[in-house]
């Protein structure tokens, strides 16, 4: 075989290879000693996320949306879905999809600002998730369930307010009773005193009263001695020569 003219027959490499080669030939033909044969072996491949054109710099090809992958469609640099379903959560878009469709939702986000699209994203995951937990009231049944326990709570808290307006009243009312007899309990007190006070006075009238008495006898008692002693005077017998003293 002519080895000659085959290799001349070949295609041409492409430049970046051609350029390989010339790197690892200059490379091997500088590296003499035995020993830096190892440093001659051709550099590693390329990862397949990094492409190099030309003398363009190397360009990372990143992994596409949640939605895109499981549309399996390319995910361009202007997706609508991108920046709402993020690589690292698909059952999010896989629960919405299921219950609107991915055409729904793209149609819904175009019509409305990016200021409202994160939030309109938010209520299309939660109605979907209540759509398949149940599919046949869906988030009108979990607005049902709510007012039904807010109505609930608003009947709790109608009867703490009249059992708090009772116990207010009681308190009240036993607040009265308690001031009424306090000023019951001083009334009383206070005729006690007095009765106390009044016994004492007139026991000390008594007292002197008693000693009045006293003189009234002794002056009494005189008196009457002084009676007794005229009426002894006048009926005693007197002899005749006492008696012609007096005529």
């Amino acid at each position: 075989m002519d080895y000659g003219n085959a290799s001349t027959g070949s295609t041409p490499s492409p430049p970046y290879h051609h350029h390989q080669q010339q790197q690892y030939s200059s490379s091997c033909g500088s590296a003499s000693p035995p020993s830096r044969v190892s440093s001659c072996s051709p550099p590693p491949p390329l990862p397949p996320a990094m492409q190099v054109v030309g003398n363009v710099a190397p360009t990372v090809v990143l992994s596409p949306c949640a939605a895109c992958k499981i549309l399996r469609r390319r995910c361009a640099d202007g997706c609508v879905l991108a920046p709402y379903f993020p690589p690292t959560e698909p059952a999010k878009f896989t629960t919405a999809h299921r219950v609107f469709g991915a055409s729904n939702i793209i149609k819904l986000l175009q019509d409305l600002p990016e200021a409202s699209r994160a939030d309109a994203v938010s209520s299309m995951v939660y109605e979907a998730e209540a759509r398949l937990r149940d599919p046949v009231y869906g988030c009108a049944g979990a607005v049902c369930r709510l007012q039904r326990q807010a109505n609930e709570l608003k009947v709790q808290l109608a009867r703490a307010q009249a059992e708090l307006l009772n116990a207010q009243a009681q308190h009240a009312n036993l607040l009265a009773l308690v001031c009424v007899e306090v000023a019951n309990r001083r009334d009383n007190n206070g005729c006690q005193q007095q009765q106390q006070q009044q016994p004492s006075s007139s026991s000390s009238l008594m007292d002197g009263g008693g000693s009045g008495s006293d003189e009234f006898g002794a002056v009494y008692q005189y008196h009457q001695q002084q009676a007794f002693y005229d009426s002894d005077l006048d009926s005693a017998t007197w002899p005749d020569h006492e008696a012609q003293l007096w005529t």
